[in-house]
């Protein structure tokens, strides 16, 4: 029997574009994928790379920011401890300035407010991960030193005035640390300098008037500490809104980078075995034709 070669022609490239397209939703099928290469769709895979790299920069400042998050709760806490021993410091002042004590109860509330500089200046030395949490950008130097040779006691700063930022999504910048300077002070400043002027008039039986001015001072330094505590705690708070709202953009982008390369299973398990049911007529018309050997034959 002849065959016109070009319908045998015909039929041979229906049916290795049937075997090709079985493959090709085989593959989508197995994988979940409508995408198998770039030449399946150029510009779905542009928007596929182009989703991912925006999915991988909101999970990276998600990450950033869950680090720096942990560092400034730290150091918050650690100032609220700082309040908590300077409330105490101000009861002590109250109480050595009742104007009823004498040189024996002024020595113990003096090594008191000591013990209380001590401890203020071992919170202004907290670090955290190994990095020192308030000396401005000098992670790896104490911030603090206490000379408790000196009379009275006298704490100084090493660090640097920097303050350090973060950049959230939209640009903003957030600061994230305080220098010591600034919250502690240093020598004769701040709450360490108030400290230091208060244990040396209580030491010597300073007059009221002199103890008077040394507690509005340390209750001032106390303000100005809680003004930059507030300094990082909206730092936190906006750094936390920040990052609640990359992690619901890196989900919406999933979704979206999802929806833009993922196969429909249902959908492409209908047009497999549509495929299948093409390939399957199609092998019998050529089935028709004659045996195997004939058609190959009328093939060459």
């Amino acid at each position: 029997m002849r065959v016109d070669p070009t319908y045998l022609s015909s039929l041979t490239g229906a049916l290795n574009q049937s075997s090709s397209a079985i493959n090709n939703l085989t593959s989508e099928l197995s994988s979940g994928l409508s995408i198998q290469s770039l030449q399946d769709n150029p510009v779905a895979v542009a928007q596929s790379t182009l989703l991912a790299s925006q999915i991988e920069q909101a999970d990276t400042f998600v990450q950033s920011a869950a680090g720096v998050g942990s560092r400034l709760q730290v150091a918050d806490s650690t100032l609220g401890d700082v309040v908590t021993q300077i409330n105490q410091a101000l009861s002590l002042a109250v109480q050595g300035n009742n104007g009823t004590q004498n040189a024996s109860n002024n020595a113990s509330i003096a090594q008191a407010l000591s013990g209380i500089l001590t401890e203020v200046v071992s919170l202004a030395n907290t670090s955290y991960q190994g990095q020192y949490l308030f000396s401005g950008s000098q992670g790896s130097v104490q911030p603090f030193t206490l000379n408790t040779a000196a009379v009275p006691p006298t704490a100084t700063y090493a660090g640097d005035t920097n303050v350090q930022t973060v950049e959230v999504p939209g640009g903003q910048k957030l600061p994230i640390n305080l220098p010591g300077s600034s919250v502690f002070g240093s020598g004769t400043t701040g709450i360490v300098g108030a400290l230091s002027q208060l244990i040396g008039d209580i030491s010597s039986g300073a007059s009221t008037a002199s103890l008077t001015t040394d507690t509005a001072a340390l209750t001032t330094a106390l303000g100005q500490l809680s003004d930059q505590r507030q300094t990082l705690d909206s730092s936190l708070s906006r750094l936390n809104s920040a990052s609640t709202f990359a992690q619901t953009s890196e989900s919406q982008l999933v979704v979206t980078q999802g929806t833009l390369v993922s196969a429909n299973p249902e959908e492409v398990a209908t047009q497999l075995s549509s495929a299948e049911t093409q390939h399957q007529a199609l092998l019998s018309v050529i089935s028709n034709l004659g045996n195997q050997e004939d058609l190959f034959q009328l093939m060459r």
